[in-house]
């Protein structure tokens, strides 16, 4: 009998959720402890076993499957019951995409293991099996966004033009989703792509694409003033292609990190954000240019370059920081801009506060500072004198 309280090599780290008796005819008996931990017999239960665990995982979650189209199919059953590979998940996920990350030979079958929420599923998990499944013919991508609550994913503007098209987007909330995207670029031959990132690509027809070049040589001088104004704010401006409402967002480059990722890799309690400064978001400023604000922004930067545009190029900008996942910069010069904008629409000229003098501190004189010694002196001298009576 070999008892150890932990098997490294036997199990990988992310199934140390199972618990179990293995029986084997094939270890030697007559060798030291040391010598059989080395064994190549271990090695290769040790890889059945794996096998073994994620072909059980994949059983539960396929009987899960079978049984919601079994609710489905019976119209007389109102009450639908959670599976029990999605009750696994919740408590298990992150250990699956901890494999994702670190088993290489495993990682594309626990990469169907693994669930989401969708634009689409109404608040069910579902696999990226079914997501590829539920694809339309032209669409040649995986859309994903991450972020760091649902809530914020639901309501960010990179995903306002693909959900009115009708396109699935899958949130990614949990902060491991940014580590299993590096892992898994890409599932069943089809590219994760992140709606955060440049380069976005929709499919749409030839006509659409001719309106779109056209807006982007109509605001390619608006783009260039912008990028003057904001400096080295952003790396360029352009014309998006993934709005709808919002006038603008801010998109980090391909290779680098998203402002999900820069967030997590900041709160890292022993990590260094500094240490890889080339990773950090590339700040590229995407416009809507069918929106009000940009309209009427690129018309008055044309006719004129008063001080007033500025500041609205900076709240432009702030507010485009905060829909994008990044923090403000400066908050007191955001709260600043906010404040004045509030003056201007409550008819306020000024924002100077009119103080009243200040009494300042004084120093204590040097007699009442003798007076306090003397009345210190006079009460360690009651203290010596009670302390003798009571002797």
């Amino acid at each position: 009998v070999l008892i150890s309280e932990e098997f490294e090599d036997f199990m990988p780290r992310y199934l140390g959720f199972i618990r179990g008796v293995v029986d084997s005819e094939d270890l030697p008996l007559n060798v030291s402890r040391e010598t059989l931990q080395q064994s190549k017999v271990l090695r290769v239960m040790s890889k059945k076993l794996t096998r073994k665990a994620i072909a059980m995982l994949r059983k539960m979650a396929e009987d899960c499957e079978e049984d919601e189209d079994d609710e489905e199919s019976e119209s007389e059953e109102n009450e639908t019951k959670e599976c029990k590979y999605d009750e696994f998940y919740k408590e298990f996920g992150k250990s699956l995409k901890l494999g994702v990350i670190e088993d290489t030979t495993n990682k594309k079958k626990l990469a169907k293991l693994l669930r989401y929420e969708t634009s689409k599923s109404e608040g069910k998990l579902i696999g990226l099996q079914e997501y590829v499944e539920n694809m339309p013919e032209k669409q040649e991508s995986i859309y994903y966004i991450t972020g760091e609550t649902k809530e914020s994913v639901i309501d960010s503007p990179f995903i306002e033009r693909l959900t009115r098209k009708g396109i699935e987007v899958v949130y990614m909330v949990d902060a491991l989703d940014e580590y299993v995207i590096n892992a898994i670029p890409e599932f069943d031959g089809i590219r994760l792509v992140s709606v955060t990132k440049e380069g976005l690509e929709v499919a749409q027809s030839e006509a659409s694409k001719e309106k779109e070049k056209a807006l982007k040589e109509e605001f390619k001088d608006f783009g260039e003033w912008l990028n003057k104004k904001l400096g080295s704010k952003v790396s360029k401006v352009e014309v998006s292609n993934r709005l709808a409402q919002s006038p603008c967002v801010l998109v980090t480059s391909k290779y680098g990190w998203s402002a999900n990722m820069e967030r997590i890799m900041k709160a890292q309690t022993l990590g260094n954000a500094e240490a890889q400064p080339w990773m950090k978001a590339q700040k590229i400023l995407e416009i809507n240019p069918k929106h009000p604000l940009i309209k009427e922004l690129k018309t008055r930067s044309e006719d004129t370059d008063e001080e007033g545009l500025q500041q609205s190029v900076d709240l432009l900008f702030e507010t485009a920081m905060l829909t994008s996942g990044f923090p403000v910069s400066d908050p007191k010069e955001f709260a600043m801009n906010i404040h004045k904008v509030i003056a201007k629409t409550l008819n306020v000229d000024s924002l100077e506060v009119e103080l009243e003098a200040e009494e300042p501190l004084e120093a204590e004189t040097e007699e009442e500072e003798e007076e306090e010694e003397e009345e210190e002196e006079e009460e360690e001298e009651e203290a010596v004198e009670k302390t003798k009576d009571e002797l």
